[in-house]
């Protein structure tokens, strides 16, 4: 393949993948957005294998590494449940941390393309900042990998001194930057990039662990917007202009991302990055002079559920986490399919930040076949519930506290929630009274209005659904 069609799939392909980001924009379209995004990649990647950098001498290690990350890939795909998603989404993208450092240390050992004068010292630059970027992405992807699948606790490690210790890594950085791009020789460059490459590895590591249970949401976006960027050195290294652009991409939407997510937490990005929000264990996050939730549990059957569903004229479902760990959204839909049958009208309240990731929700709900059309954000449903008849809260919780509202002195005070005890009735689902994954109390369970339904999701739900039908 000459140079100049090679140039002209690259095109093509940058075209399909902003298209494909478009499509994704919208769940009604998103099938077609990942279509784009599919073609888009294989043209890319046939483009480079056959493009004019690539010799014959090196198809069968591409071909191999093809076939064994294909295979990996589909391995992924069929065994990882969609509970796992968000962990999986960290783990790709500690690999693309990953690969900006291997491909950074084979561009700087590379001598067949000797450099001079400026545009040695921008190469090497190019490198420096690549691999910077690339080892925070990978050790920090791989913390919160084990945050999320739970090997790693979601309390926030606090070290005394921490932001004193990062302003030192990276003073200490700077100035190994500054010996990197002086070094006489290969040799006298690889000692202050390997000790680099450590420090941004440890960075990486101090600033998720210190991320707390809570903010995950938000480190999956900022994490994915860091890989985007890494990739974008990659293209810089490689003088890639496609592997640039599709880095900016995905660096930039996942920064506007993180920036949404951030907005709907009421937190700003730096204080997500500085840490200490939310715990894990159900522990509270902080005590503070924060008011204890006071009032009496009330208790709930699946039978006597049913029965206010079935008197219901309109319904709110707000999903969360413990849906998707209970795997309860294909009951779900059966539920609201009857109801709606029934002439009851169903929607769902989606919080921004339910489940692990961005979007977590919104693609358990698609699987399970629930119509795009009655599935909206929670600033489209808030000023709805007070003349909603039930409002069901499935395994979420920190997203319907009303201690976000009510008390200033929450850990969460200020926070967007779904006000959904402003319901006729609200039925929280839940296996236990434990806190939520900020580790903060729920006044929520002890309102007046409010009802219990302990036990697994799918079990109680599955329980509701033969009541319906009875």
């Amino acid at each position: 393949m000459s140079g100049n069609l090679a140039t002209v799939s690259y095109i093509g392909a940058t075209i399909l993948f902003i298209l494909s980001l478009g499509g994704l924009s919208n769940p009604e379209t998103s099938r077609r957005g990942n279509l784009y995004g599919m073609i888009g990649m294989t043209i890319a990647v046939l483009a480079t294998v056959f493009g004019p950098r690539v010799t014959a001498a090196g198809y069968p290690w591409i071909i191999g590494a093809m076939v064994v990350g294909g295979a990996v890939g589909l391995y992924a795909a069929k065994v990882v449940k969609m509970t796992q998603m968000p962990e999986l989404v960290a783990l790709m993208h500690s690999l693309v941390g990953l690969a900006a450092c291997l491909v950074g240390f084979a561009s700087y050992i590379d001598t067949s393309h000797p450099l001079v004068g400026a545009e040695k010292t921008i190469h090497e630059l190019e490198i420096y900042i690549g691999i910077l970027i690339g080892a925070v992405t990978f050790s920090g992807s791989l913390i919160a990998f084990g945050k999320l699948n739970g090997k790693i606790g979601g309390s926030p490690m606090l070290l005394p001194g921490r932001h004193w210790m990062n302003l030192a890594g990276l003073l200490v950085v700077i100035y190994f930057g500054r010996e990197f791009i002086n070094a006489p020789s290969i040799e006298a460059g690889m000692t202050p990039l390997i000790v680099m490459t450590v420090i941004a590895l440890l960075f990486g590591i101090h600033m998720v662990m210190a991320i707390g249970g809570a903010d995950m949401p938000v480190v999956v976006s900022m994490l994915n917007s860091y890989s985007g960027w890494a990739a974008a050195a990659t293209g810089f290294m490689l003088s890639n202009d496609l592997l640039i652009v599709v880095g900016a991409l995905v660096g930039s939407s996942g920064a506007i991302l993180s920036y949404i997510m951030c907005r709907a937490m009421n937190r700003n990005f730096i204080s997500v990055i500085a840490g200490g929000f939310g715990t894990g264990g159900g522990t509270p996050a902080a005590k503070g002079d924060a008011a204890q939730p006071a009032g009496e549990v009330v208790p709930v059957s699946a039978t006597e559920t049913a029965e206010l569903l079935k008197d219901s004229k309109s319904v709110i479902i707000v999903p969360g986490y413990g849906m998707a760990v209970a795997q309860a959204q294909h009951t779900v839909y059966e539920i609201t399919r009857h109801l709606r049958e029934k002439g009851v009208n169903v929607r769902f309240g989606i919080h921004p930040v339910a489940g692990r990731m961005p979007g977590h929700m919104n693609v358990l709900l698609a699987e399970a076949k629930v119509p795009y059309d009655i599935v909206m954000e929670m600033d489209e449903l808030n000023d709805d519930f007070p003349t909603t008849d039930v409002a069901i809260v499935i395994g979420a919780n920190d997203i319907v506290n009303p201690a976000a509202q009510d008390d200033p002195t929450s850990p969460i005070a200020g926070m967007p929630v779904l006000e959904v005890w402003k319901a006729k009735t609200s039925i929280v689902m839940k296996r236990s009274m434990a806190s939520g994954y900020a580790g903060v109390d729920n006044p929520l369970f002890y309102k007046e209005n409010n009802r219990m339904l302990f036990g697994d999701a799918k079990k109680m739900l599955d329980e509701v659904l033969v009541a319906l039908k009875a």
